[in-house]
């Protein structure tokens, strides 16, 4: 989105009342300066995320998750066994992470 979009939804958000004029003044000059530019750390994670070629048992989903985190692989794997066997919902989400999760270069 360009700088001219983003100073038109504030505006426009400002303009329905979901901001105050303090919090308009705020986002605008957070804006304007290209702090609103950096990603959050959770989102740096997700975009960082990747299969591991190396740490991998199956499709290298739960080594991906471990280098994203810091978490060890082991304590991952554990989880989604976990959730196979308490939920089953465990087979869903690692068959999807494998689908869409690009492998590491």
């Amino acid at each position: 989105m360009s700088l001219a979009e983003e100073l038109a939804r504030l505006q426009a958000l400002h303009a329905q009342g979901a901001l105050t004029d303090t919090e308009f003044a705020q986002a605008k000059a957070r804006l304007l300066s290209g702090e609103a530019s950096s990603p959050t750390p959770a989102l740096e994670a997700v975009t960082k995320l990747r299969r591991h070629r190396t740490d991998r048992w199956l499709g290298g989903v739960c080594g991906g998750i471990a280098a994203a985190t810091g978490v060890e692989s082991w304590i991952w794997r554990l989880i989604v066994v976990a959730m196979v066997l308490a939920f089953g919902a465990g087979v869903l989400l690692y068959i999807l992470l494998w689908i869409f999760v690009p492998e590491d270069n």
